[in-house]
């Protein structure tokens, strides 16, 4: 009797390779090898189905036919490595920028790692925001060296293409908005995150992203600012606190025996 391990290596020859040579071998006398297609089918719409829930923007860019076709070379070269098909699709993005079918449609790839960051929100785990109150009772000194831990469904874009407007239009079905978006408008900066009413994608200018980068990255509040000079960091900050996007913080190497 095969291992378990040996038949799961031939299964995914078989679903993955269409390498049905080990998987067969161990079917049971009178089973036919065809069977196994009912099985590698089965593999390929689910996760066809998991990249149309995370991208359905994508998908309503492209067509139906298109995607479940660039679904299928997906799959094939990025097969699931985590039974967690929420989190399946990280690559597909990068692999829509270099798949040549789709090369005209320059901003493809923009609108999929926006879809993917909302889909990391909606599927982040849920964590309470910082008590305000401990990082009020700090010393103003010790102030300037506190670095924050992010809730889990932040993330911050930087994209080449208008991809909130295209997608926002797409998901609406509003026709007449998606023929008003300048695909060469330039960069826009995002702020992905997870709030009471849902997922939400709101644009920053570019000083204000970079503030929200730096201390979503876990640099200090003084070195945070220092990198944009010119903006009212205090109320970009108290903004930032007040909408919950950070759960706690810790305070740099310099400030010592501190419990964060």
């Amino acid at each position: 009797m095969p291992m378990l391990l040996e038949v799961q290596r031939a299964m995914r020859a078989s679903f993955v390779d269409r390498d049905d040579g080990a998987a067969a071998a161990m079917l049971a006398e009178g089973v036919g090898a065809e069977r196994l297609n009912i099985y590698r089918n089965t593999f390929l719409v689910g996760l066809t189905k998991a990249l149309s829930l995370c991208f359905p923007a994508v998908k309503r860019l492209v067509g139906a036919d298109f995607f479940e076709g660039v679904a299928a070379r997906f799959i094939a070269e990025h097969p699931p490595r985590v039974a967690w098909l929420d989190r399946y699709g990280a690559e597909f993005p990068d692999f829509l920028r270099h798949f040549a079918p789709a090369a005209t449609l320059v901003y493809l790839p923009d609108v999929a790692r926006l879809e993917w960051a909302v889909n990391l929100a909606l599927h982040a785990s849920d964590a309470a925001p910082l008590d305000l109150a401990r990082l009020a009772a700090l010393a103003p000194e010790h102030q300037p060296s506190v670095a924050f831990v992010p809730h889990p469904s932040v993330s911050l874009l930087r994209l080449d293409h208008p991809a909130d407007d295209i997608w926002r239009a797409v998901l609406d079905g509003d026709d007449a908005a998606l023929a008003t978006v300048d695909i060469d408008a330039g960069l826009v900066h995002l702020l992905v995150e997870r709030g009471a009413a849902g997922v939400e994608v709101v644009r920053l200018t570019e000083l204000a992203w970079r503030f929200a980068r730096d201390l979503v990255a876990g640099q200090t509040i003084e070195a945070a600012c220092s990198g944009v000079a010119g903006v009212d960091v205090q109320a970009l900050l108290a903004d930032h606190l007040a909408g919950g996007r950070f759960i706690d913080f810790r305070f740099a190497e310099a400030v010592h025996g501190a419990a964060a």
